[in-house]
């Protein structure tokens, strides 16, 4: 408990050794844990992964805890959870979706429409991307990429990765809404 306590302390005050000894100790364990509730390593890995990227980004902010085992454990647990749902409710919308594919003759001439102009409009969004936010939004969104996947290949940070999918969704969500003011 102590050591730990040291530990925490070293890493708040941003010494990377004693971090990276951490890393090394749990990161293992810790992505048997999340594979054994997400039943993905690939799921597994990335959420390790995020919470020791969170844990060194916000290492000043840390609260002080008695067992960093124990810190460690239940937040891989609770993000593992946390995965489970979102894929159970994208699961559940893909269902839905394929349950309407068959019902799409039924849409009147005017949502036709409004779907052919809200596409049109993503678009010319997308075409006056740069490139490399355009290709970041594509890996994630269209090939289902992880952001560390996308900075590996692209040889970026993560940080970059959400950077540029933030400012991607960001343009997308101002037009659509023009667009929604504009109807």
């Amino acid at each position: 408990m102590l050591n730990d306590l040291l530990t925490l302390t070293k890493i708040r005050e941003g010494d990377i050794k004693a971090f990276e000894d951490v890393f090394r100790r749990y990161y293992s364990p810790l992505c048997w844990y999340a594979m054994s509730i997400t039943g993905s390593m690939e799921a597994a890995e990335e959420i390790v992964e995020e919470l020791f990227y969170g844990f060194w980004r916000d290492r000043e902010r840390l609260p002080l805890f008695r067992s960093m085992k124990s810190y460690l454990y239940v937040a891989v647990r609770n993000q593992s959870f946390q995965y489970c749902e979102h894929l159970e409710v994208r699961n559940k919308y893909r269902e839905f979706v394929l349950s309407r594919k068959g019902q799409t003759q039924d849409s009147s001439p005017q949502e036709e429409i409004e779907y052919q102009e809200l596409r049109h409009l993503i678009d010319t969004t997308l075409a006056r991307m740069p490139e490399r936010r355009l290709r970041i939004f594509r890996m994630h969104r269209m090939e289902g990429k992880k952001y560390a996947e996308i900075a590996s290949q692209l040889s970026l940070s993560v940080k970059t990765v959400e950077a540029e999918m933030t400012k991607a969704l960001k343009a997308l969500k101002k037009e659509i809404e023009n667009y929604i003011i504009r109807t």
